[in-house]
């Protein structure tokens, strides 16, 4: 190998390996840069869970109606249908994740500040309705499906952290050390894309424990246990 061809691998190879290292530095950075409002946002996604559940528990028809409202759009037919493939259930988990991060936070939020915020608080507190362990079969789901429930909520919850940093940068574009509102919305909109490809391996596998687990693990632990 000539000297001019080592040279050329030796400059080439530090940067080649130096991508995916950014791609996994970059959004740790930013949750490190602005942590305090990355923790409040992970305390209202799982506390309005929890506040679902509760509420689910404590007024039966809150639950029994989002459940109503789940077999009247189609999703509870969908579901059966793709139970007893777990690899198609995990493909089909992941194409809804990636819509509703899509069409309930991102995509607000680039229209109007702080939207996609609001919008899932409340897409949130139905989820908790919906997976209240209102039931013998439903309190044992909730065993292997609390795993889900912390992985997929988390990545939401990175989506609304991204949502959040690109309405404070648009609107106060000082805190982001720009000039102007334009220049604040492209550097919020850079740190809500770094943040959201840190999203693809959470909903990836969340929705690969969620079609194995509930194809799997909740019939032996319903076997098991009731």
């Amino acid at each position: 190998m000539s000297r001019k061809a080592i040279a050329t691998k030796r400059i080439i190879h530090p940067n080649h390996e130096a991508r995916p290292i950014r791609l996994l530095r970059k959004p740790f950075q930013i949750i490190r840069a602005n942590f305090r409002a990355y923790l409040i946002i992970n305390v209202i996604v799982y506390g309005l869970v929890f506040t679902g559940m509760v509420a689910a528990m404590v007024f039966p028809n809150l639950g029994a109606a989002q459940l109503a409202t789940l077999e009247d759009n189609g999703t509870a037919d969908l579901v059966r249908s793709l139970f007893n493939n777990p690899w198609l259930f995990s493909l089909t988990i992941l194409g809804v994740n990636l819509a509703t991060g899509a069409l309930w936070i991102v995509l607000p939020s680039l229209i109007v500040p702080f939207a996609g915020i609001a919008m899932f608080a409340y897409k949130t507190f139905t989820l908790g309705l919906a997976m209240a362990p209102t039931t013998e079969i439903m309190a044992v789901a909730l065993i292997p499906h609390s795993l889900t429930i912390l992985i997929e909520l988390q990545a939401y919850a990175l989506l609304m952290f991204g949502a959040y940093i690109l309405g404070r940068s648009w609107v106060r574009p000082a805190t982001i050390v720009t000039r102007n509102h334009r220049q604040g919305y492209v550097r919020g909109l850079q740190q809500l894309g770094w943040l959201s490809l840190s999203t693809l391996p959470l909903f990836i596998i969340g929705a690969i424990w969620e079609a194995f687990s509930l194809r799997y693990l909740v019939p032996l632990l319903t076997q098991w246990l009731l």
